[in-house]
């Protein structure tokens, strides 16, 4: 890593932006058309100018196009990404760089990984202009974070071995997966270090009225059936697609992209699902020199053009209602959520991990 690192800061002072790739340096392409076009929607007249630094959850090609747009709204402010895939190990690095920031930006990962940062004094207060057109519910009140998509709990099957082995049976309900029938032909992303692991956690307790100890004899009643918690959620969707397992609770948005990919693979949302908000946060004490360039990066990514973007680049939904959804991707209104608590879920997340530890004996 240092020496991309060293890679970057070198590009960096010939005036190049770099995008890293999760797994090695990749440099940024051209914008593409359509990049272009957000960008000249944008009309952004500001002169900001800067270099951010951004840690980013995003996926490769969504970094790629994602910050090209960004670059050609804002010309005069130079970006630097390194991107890991859980946005568990982002949160750790930005706290444990908490007397020497490294980071402006913190972008993508669910909420409950920027809320307890902003808790511990580590996130910068910013309310952007743009957030008057997202609903409370998807932002911290004071700025400390902002919700710019969404994304809904769903279901990965591999159509073959779903046929052959369930009968092709999908879950319609969380208990589905219960069966006898799906001993270790499933996985799931890691609670620990993925924020969908958690997010289906706290999905049971909410689907249980908060009754914790229902919903951790559900988790003790499917770890029977999990084969492997897997580190990353992308990489339990590769599982699946290759056939090694049956299925997976997963991104529904995630899982529509694979599917799209011709993977033979399938998307169900059983009743009684959670949701995450993705957020973008300032990282505090940063160049202060930077500041503003980091602000100017909030302020894009709520806007209609980086929404409309998004959804184009990675199926999830998005804070704004002037967005539409994704073709075949649910959404908020189209599916049977249950009543999730998020502020519930992010200041209890570290008690209830070390309960599901505890209760599958992990």
């Amino acid at each position: 890593m240092t020496s991309l690192l060293d890679r970057r800061t070198f590009l960096k002072g010939l005036g190049i932006v770099t995008v890293a790739a999760a797994c090695g340096g990749a440099a940024t392409p051209s914008p593409s058309a359509s990049a272009t076009a957000v960008a000249t929607a944008a009309k952004t007249a500001a002169p900001v100018t800067g270099t951010i630094s951004v840690y980013s959850a995003l996926n490769q090609s969504t970094n790629d196009q994602f910050f090209a747009a960004f670059k050609a709204a804002y010309p005069g402010v130079n970006v630097d990404v390194l991107p890991l895939a859980a946005a568990g190990e982002l949160q750790t690095r930005i706290t444990a760089e908490k007397a020497n920031p490294k980071a402006d930006i913190f972008i993508g990962g669910s909420s409950e990984f920027h809320d307890p940062l902003g808790k511990q004094g580590l996130l910068e207060a910013y309310i952007s202009p743009n957030a008057k057109d997202i609903a409370a519910q998807f932002k911290e009140p004071t700025g400390l974070w902002t919700g710019w998509y969404t994304g809904i709990f769903g279901f990965i099957s591999n159509n073959d071995r779903l046929t052959k082995e369930i009968g092709g049976k999908k879950p319609a309900t969380w208990d589905d997966l219960l069966d006898p029938a799906w001993k270790q032909k499933l996985v799931l992303p890691s609670p620990l270090l993925t924020g969908g692991g958690y997010i289906f956690i706290a999905t049971q307790i909410f689907r249980f009225n908060k009754d914790e100890d229902r919903a951790m004899a559900y988790m003790k009643s499917l770890h029977a059936n999990i084969a492997q918690y897997i580190p990353t959620s992308p990489g339990a969707l590769t599982l699946i697609d290759q056939g090694q397992f049956v299925g997976c609770p997963n991104w529904s948005h995630d899982i529509l992209t694979e599917k799209g990919k011709g993977n033979p693979v399938d998307l169900t949302v059983p009743s009684d699902t959670g949701f995450e908000v993705g957020a973008i946060s300032i990282v505090k004490g940063g160049k202060p020199e930077n500041l503003a360039a980091a602000k100017a990066l909030v302020d894009w990514s709520i806007t209609k053009e980086a929404g409309d973007l998004n959804v184009k680049l990675s199926n999830r939904g998005s804070t704004r209602t002037d967005v539409a959804s994704a073709p075949g991707a649910p959404s908020l209104t189209s599916v049977k959520l249950v009543n999730y608590d998020r502020q519930w879920a992010t200041d209890n997340k570290t008690r209830l991990l070390q309960k599901w530890q505890s209760t599958v004996g992990l």
